[in-house]
């Protein structure tokens, strides 16, 4: 397999040829030649929507986009009509935008698709117990108990439980000034 990658800091060339990497000095031209193009990268104000109508469009006709970074570095509604007219022949990942997702998301029915829970890389052990929370949650809600404090996420619109001590403003946009820009963003 002949791996291709975008990256601002090339790796040494020696360690493209033991990985059969090929580098290239623009995601535009990267993407014109892939298959399978896997987003790593984190959320800023380049990768903004990054992965819009023209990007895709630049993309090889049937390739699939595999989204493990950020929601937002792609534009959903592109997206959409790109699995729609086969541009893109597929599209996954587990990050959404919005996060959490509402109903009416069109990722949720849009063709092509396969979402995941974002769990980033965890051992067995540690989705064992991810499993064994969502459980105790859901007994929670429907049997009317109070879900425990180190469940607990959103309450009320707000931040709450122990990660609402984690963010300075305690509201729901994760109270950092770079989160508040990016849910203006779209």
């Amino acid at each position: 397999m002949h791996l291709h990658y975008f990256d601002r800091h090339r790796l040494p060339e020696a360690v493209e040829k033991e990985l059969n990497l090929t580098w290239h000095d623009t995601v535009e031209d990267m993407v014109k030649v892939c298959d399978v193009v896997t987003i790593n990268c984190p959320l800023h104000s380049e990768t903004l929507n990054l992965f819009d109508e023209t990007m895709i469009s630049k993309m090889k006709r049937g390739a699939y986009i595999i989204n493990t970074a950020r929601g937002k570095i792609v534009d959903r509604d592109a997206i959409v009509r790109a699995c729609e007219s086969g541009q893109l022949a597929g599209y996954a990942g587990d990050v959404w935008f919005p996060q959490p997702a509402p109903n009416d998301h069109p990722w949720r029915t849009m063709p092509h698709h396969g979402m995941t829970p974002h769990i980033s890389g965890t051992s067995l052990s540690a989705q064992a117990r991810y499993a064994a929370g969502t459980r105790e949650i859901l007994e929670c809600h429907f049997d009317g108990r109070p879900i425990r404090d180190e469940y607990l996420i959103v309450q009320g619109g707000k931040l709450a439980g122990v990660g609402a001590r984690s963010y300075a403003s305690g509201d729901a946009t994760g109270g950092s000034e770079e989160a508040a820009k990016y849910k203006k963003a779209g």
